[in-house]
């Protein structure tokens, strides 16, 4: 495999990329992350596919609690390969995208820093893009929580590609740190030196940035939710036994919530079945998980009830549509409509801004929490609190941790409250400072009450988005582009 190359290139590839993909979420160890990219600037292309590869692979292993897959009619002997290959499928699309970035960075010259400039930006905006298609879940953006969140208080202003990006500078500084102590130890020492306290610098804004801000605007009332946390195993949720088990907890938790008397019942994505009615008649206002159809479409949504309403008034569609879960590629033209137990569903509107009598919110379906700048614009658009409805099952821990550690950052990057509804977790409410005030056990069957408050204010980032990457890869092209004129 390594062919000409010394064997260790490719060790430190791996070993890169393992450290890389431990220090995303769960942990979310930024320094850790720092020594993981460390080979990725000093190594070619190839190398780069290796350490993309071990990566992903490791922090998406997950995947692989898809199996047994028996309940969607895959057969048992097919169940654990037709997992393994889409687990490995995704490694070997991170493998082609780190490539094919280090080797640009190659061309450009990898000591410059204008090229560290432009491809760190290039970095961050890619990882922006790719949350709002259907194959990304978590990058380096994410890697700040939630073991630092002085540096992910940052996102206020640059979001999580911006986030991305410093982290990808301070690795390719440290890198020509670690370079300069070839040259002499008074070089290296002042370089050392001198990046620690951008480090040090960079934390202290950040943290300065989430003090700053504020919990409610002034004058404003604390909202008052009640989450119901089914938690109704994903493989049985369709058995009768199972239906009925879900029907008594809504019952319940509707009473509970006209008891305590919350402003609104929050279910998780999929709670309802196509055409399903609310138990009883709402007593409060009811946010649920459910299906829809749209003409000759069938689509996953969050569904508004109004208090004393048994059907719903309103709804939101799923835009970001989970690939060969929901949605396959020629999916018209095939018997098979993909790994979900409702078959295939079709894809709605990009608005993430949910029009309600008590005010807009945002919401996110299932693994749209990973596209922060659909929340951003619907934060924009006049959105109060946002909303992550979702059913993780039948995934483990680490999923869950990690939908934890998104939801914090989209709470620092917009400035608002978020309320993340799960079938069997993460049920949590985080403040605008990406704090987890309130959270449920995951896999157990409970309700979760909780306060919250619709902000109006907009931070740096909901008002101007990527343009601050832009920005930076544009300076870093132009400065490159202006050193190969005067080197001709």
């Amino acid at each position: 495999m390594a062919g000409n190359r010394p064997l260790w290139r490719w060790i430190a590839a791996a070993l890169g990329g393992l450290l890389a993909g431990l220090a995303l979420p769960p942990w979310g160890c930024p320094p850790l992350l720092w020594l993981a990219l460390l080979p990725l600037w000093a190594l070619g292309p190839r190398p780069a596919a290796l350490w993309g590869a071990v990566a992903v692979l490791l922090s998406h292993r997950w995947l692989l609690w898809l199996h047994p897959l028996d309940w969607v009619g895959v057969p048992p002997g097919l169940s654990l390969p037709l997992c393994v290959v889409l687990w490995l499928a995704l490694g070997a699309v991170a493998a082609a995208l780190l490539s094919a970035w280090r080797l640009v960075v190659q061309l450009w010259g990898v000591d410059r820093w204008s090229t560290a400039l432009f491809a760190a930006a290039i970095w961050g905006l890619g990882e922006v893009w790719l949350a709002q298609g259907p194959l990304f879940w978590i990058g380096l953006g994410s890697a700040a929580l939630p073991g630092d969140p002085a540096l992910a208080g940052l996102a206020q202003w640059m979001g999580a590609g911006g986030l991305a990006a410093v982290q990808l500078l301070l690795a390719w500084w440290l890198w020509r740190v670690c370079s300069a102590g070839w040259a002499g130890r008074g070089l290296f020492w002042r370089s050392a030196a001198a990046w620690f306290l951008v480090a040090v610098l960079l934390h202290v804004w950040g943290w300065g940035l989430l003090q700053a801000v504020p919990l409610a605007d002034r004058g404003s009332r604390p909202i008052r939710l009640l989450v119901l946390q089914p938690a109704i195993p994903t493989r049985e949720k369709f058995s009768w036994m199972q239906q009925r088990a879900l029907q008594r907890r809504l019952a319940v938790a509707q009473r509970q919530a006209q008891d305590l008397g919350v402003a609104v019942l929050l279910l998780p994505e999929g709670a309802l079945a196509l055409g399903q009615q609310l138990p009883e008649p709402a007593p409060v206002e009811v946010l649920s998980g459910g299906f829809r159809e749209s003409g000759a479409e069938l689509r996953s949504a969050l569904l508004r009830f109004d208090p004393g309403a048994v059907d719903a008034a309103a709804a939101i569609d799923k835009h970001r549509l989970v690939p060969l879960g929901e949605w396959i590629p020629g999916s018209a033209w095939l018997s098979w409509a993909g790994l979900s137990a409702v078959g295939g569903v079709s894809a709605g509107d990009a608005s993430r801004l949910l029009d309600r009598p008590n005010g807009a919110i945002g919401v996110a379906i299932c693994y749209e929490i990973a596209d922060g700048a659909g929340l951003a614009t619907a934060v924009r658009e006049g959105a109060g609190w946002l909303l992550a409805s979702a059913n993780l099952d039948p995934y483990p821990a680490q999923l869950q941790r990690q939908f934890a550690a998104l939801a914090q950052l989209r709470a620092i990057e917009t400035g608002r409250w978020v309320v993340s509804a799960a079938n069997t977790g993460p049920s949590l409410a985080v403040d605008p400072r990406g704090h987890v005030r309130h959270r449920l056990d995951g896999e157990v069957p409970d309700t979760l009450l909780v306060e919250v408050q619709s902000k109006t204010g907009l931070t740096g980032y909901s008002r101007v988005g990527e343009w601050p990457l832009l920005a930076l890869a544009a300076a870093g092209a132009a400065s490159r582009v202006r050193s190969r004129v005067r080197q001709s």
